[in-house]
């Protein structure tokens, strides 16, 4: 038996949260990339990008009043980073079980709310459950986004005062 590792036997370790949102950002400051991705003034258009350590990145434009709606990101941590404009996200600030549940009664005090700005960004844990909005009525935004792993599912919410409910689970073959 040899002594020698393999390229193969190499193995890269997992990205961070931090060296995600490190990415986004250093991403997000590439003027050439986000002046290539198309505006549509209908709906949000994205480019898939390589992230670090086998992570998953999107380039995504947010027309004027567009938005997510209520989601989390299943096992993968994730980071975003404002490339242009100003996104709106409201995350609620509690970790909800992974499975086994269709609605929840949220507590008074889950809701946070950010307004972030070009070159603004956050970074986020499994299971993070938020909705990402462009509230401007004239200008698009352009964001940065990672995750690791890549995105195994998106469930989606809806939310009605303090009930969220499960509406549906997407994979990738859904927006890919």
């Amino acid at each position: 038996m040899s002594g020698t590792a393999s390229a193969a036997d190499v193995r890269v370790p997992a990205p961070t949260a931090a060296e995600l949102l490190a990415f986004v950002r250093r991403t997000a400051e590439d003027t050439a990339l986000v002046a290539s991705l198309p505006l549509d003034p209908e709906g949000r258009t994205w480019l898939r990008l390589e992230g670090p350590g086998g992570s998953e990145a999107w380039l995504i434009a947010w027309p004027p009043g567009t938005g997510t709606g209520w989601h989390d990101h299943a096992e993968s941590t994730g980071a975003f980073t404002v490339a242009a404009g100003t996104l709106r996200e409201h995350s609620l600030a509690a970790r909800l079980p992974a499975g086994g549940w269709k609605t929840l009664e949220l507590n008074e005090d889950i809701d946070r709310t950010r307004r972030l700005a070009t070159g603004q960004g956050r970074a986020f844990g499994r299971h993070h459950v938020h909705e990402v909005l462009n509230e401007s009525g004239h200008e698009h935004a352009v964001s940065v986004h990672a995750y690791y792993p890549p995105l195994p599912q998106i469930r989606r919410f809806s939310r009605t005062g303090a009930v969220l409910r499960l509406e549906q689970t997407e994979r990738p073959e859904d927006w890919q």
